[in-house]
C-alpha cells in the first residue's frame, strides 16, 4: 500500500483545513462572546451602582424647611446643615421662590420652591425656623393649610422660637404642649395651647423650642416613633453644638422597599 497516495493526503487536507476552519469559527465566537461577557458584567455592575444610589437618593430622608423674608439665621442655618451633614434631603419652601434675608443679620437663603409647587406627601418631617417670616406665613392661606395638613399627617413638626404661631394660626394647638418665645405664649394659650416655660417641649409628632440659647442645657432627645408612614424608626436628637432642635431620622427600609 503506498503510503503517500495523492488521492489521501488530498482528503486529508481537506478535513484538516475544514476542522481549522470550524475551530477558528469556534474560538472566534467564543473570544466575541467572553468579551462581550465583560462588557456586560462592566455595564451590569455600572448600572447596579447608579441603580444602588438612585436608591439610595429615593430614600433619603425628605425634610421640608418653611420660611420668607425676616427668618432668623441660626435656626434655619444650622438643622440645614446638620441634617444635610446627616444625608438628609432639604426643601427650602414659602410662599414665593427666590432669595429672601434673615432679619437680624445678612445671611440669605434660597427658597426653592412655593408651598403651592409641592404636597406633604413629599417629606418625613418639617422645620419652622423663627424670627419675624412665621408672622407673615401666618397670613398667607395656603401656608397655613400646608402646615396643618402636615401637622395632622402624624409627621414630625419642629417649630422654633415664633415658629409655633403658624400652628396656633392652623388651629392644631388645642390642648397640645408647647412652648416657644415669651411674647407668644399669650396667643399660643388663646389657640388652645398648654404653654410651658421649659427649653424643649415634645408633645405627639411636634417639637417646640423657645430660642437657640435655651437648647444647650440638654445634651440629647431620642424620641423613637413608628408611624405606618414613616416604614421604619423616626429618631429626633438635639445637637449640642448646634445649638438648635435638629431631626435626625435614621432610614430602615423595609422589605417593601427593598
Amino acid at each position: 500500500m503506498n503510503c503517500f497516495n495523492p488521492k489521501i493526503i488530498s482528503n486529508m487536507d481537506k478535513i484538516t483545513l475544514n476542522a481549522f476552519i470550524m475551530l477558528s469559527i469556534v474560538l472566534f465566537a467564543a473570544g466575541c462572546s467572553g468579551g462581550g461577557s465583560g462588557e456586560s458584567r462592566a455595564e451590569g455592575e455600572r448600572r447596579s451602582e447608579v441603580a444602588g444610589s438612585e436608591l439610595q437618593a429615593v430614600n433619603r430622608p425628605q425634610v421640608a424647611v418653611l420660611l420668607t423674608e425676616g427668618f432668623q439665621d441660626a435656626e434655619a442655618y444650622m438643622p440645614i446643615g446638620y441634617l444635610e451633614n446627616k444625608d438628609m434631603d432639604i426643601t427650602v419652601i414659602g410662599p414665593e421662590t427666590g432669595r429672601v434675608k434673615a432679619y437680624n443679620s445678612d445671611f440669605e437663603i434660597v427658597v426653592q420652591k412655593t408651598v403651592n409647587e409641592v404636597s406633604v406627601d413629599e417629606f418625613d418631617a418639617l422645620i419652622l425656623p423663627g424670627g419675624k417670616a412665621p408672622a407673615v406665613l401666618r397670613e398667607d392661606p395656603t401656608v397655613v393649610e400646608f402646615a396643618k395638613t402636615f401637622y395632622n399627617s402624624g409627621k414630625p413638626v419642629a417649630a422654633i422660637c415664633h415658629g409655633p404661631q403658624v400652628l396656633a394660626t392652623a388651629g392644631v394647638l388645642h390642648e397640645v404642649t408647647t412652648t416657644g418665645v415669651g411674647s407668644i405664649r399669650e396667643e399660643l394659650e388663646e389657640a388652645g395651647a398648654n404653654y410651658v416655660d421649659e427649653a424643649l417641649v415634645v408633645d405627639g409628632n411636634l417639637i417646640t423650642s423657645r430660642v437657640p440659647g435655651d437648647l444647650p442645657v440638654f445634651s440629647k432627645l431620642y424620641v423613637g416613633y413608628g408611624k405606618p408612614w414613616f416604614r421604619g424608626k423616626a429618631v429626633f436628637q438635639y445637637a449640642e453644638k448646634c445649638h438648635i432642635l435638629i431631626i435626625i431620622k435614621y432610614w430602615e427600609l423595609t422589605k417593601t422597599r427593598r
